[in-house]
């Protein structure tokens, strides 16, 4: 059995993952760093596939918070759902914008988990899309109202397309996927809200695959502890992102993205500074 020291471990990494999945400093990148700290006593083969997998409970999150835009049918009676196409359009892009990050998973997942998984990888891809946050609202800043910006519906199979094009970035540890689509949809003129909106929607297939290619591969024999490990950290993550999309929605309402940028820009310095002495 899982004692409870191993228990407080994976809650916290829980809370870390459901903070960082949907605010733009990467999840991936902060599940590693805090790796190095708290070790979990479990098998390397087990970890690579729980950093993944418990990703799955900040997904159930969306689905739970957005369920009444993300879902096509409008049940007006019990009898005769009424399909709204705006939204079936809006999945199709979804697809689309999911393809490219999907073939460049496929073909090169194994070779960057080996090769870039790296403290100094995480810190150098933290500082520059930290600043490149800083650069792009400063942008929109001078813009103002003179530029209109599209709202969710607004966004075009060709946006998508270029939307999913920026997602590739995330694959490289620290990037962070919401940051990298977020930063593709401002640079294409999208809201921050709509471009908050479209990473959640496009976050449900590419989290369920990637999650499934992991299991697939871990396989599904686990033992009575790696199962209590997982649902522990996959409960955690749900609970800790209904929290924070709330807040992530309610923030960029009223004010940018710079200040994540700022602090993606800070926690690389740290993270060069401690591997560079230790």
């Amino acid at each position: 059995m899982v004692n409870l020291f191993e228990i407080l471990k994976v809650i916290f990494l829980g809370i870390v993952e459901g903070i960082t999945e949907w605010l733009p400093i990467s999840s991936t990148g902060h599940m590693l760093l805090v790796d190095e700290f708290i070790k979990l006593d479990m098998t390397e083969e087990f970890k690579e596939m729980f950093f993944v997998v418990i990703q799955l409970g900040a997904i159930l999150a969306v689905v739970l918070l957005f369920w009444g835009k993300m879902i096509p049918f409008q049940f007006k009676d019990k009898t005769k759902p009424k399909i709204k196409k705006e939204t079936f359009s809006l999945w199709f892009k979804v697809v689309v914008a999911c393809l490219p990050g999907a073939v460049i998973t496929l073909l090169f997942d194994d070779y960057i988990e080996a090769h870039l998984h790296t403290p100094t990888v995480i810190a150098a891809t933290l500082i520059i899309y930290g600043i490149a946050f800083i650069i792009i609202e400063r942008g929109n800043k001078k813009a103002g109202s003179r530029v209109k910006q599209k709202d969710l519906m607004e966004i075009s199979y060709k946006d998508a397309l270029l939307i999913g094009l920026f997602q590739v970035l995330s694959i490289i540890p620290g990037t962070s996927r919401s940051g990298s689509t977020i930063i593709g949809a401002l640079l294409i003129g999208v809201s921050r809200v709509a471009a908050a909106e479209f990473t959640f929607f496009l976050a449900v297939p590419v989290m369920f695959g990637l999650s499934a290619i992991k299991l697939l591969k871990f396989g599904l024999a686990f033992t009575s502890a790696e199962l209590i490990i997982l649902l522990a950290g996959m409960i955690t993550a749900f609970i800790v992102s209904v929290i924070v999309i709330k807040f992530l929605m309610g923030y960029i309402k009223k004010r940018d993205f710079r200040a994540f940028g700022w602090y993606r820009i800070a926690l690389g310095l740290v993270v060069l500074a401690y591997f560079l002495v230790f």
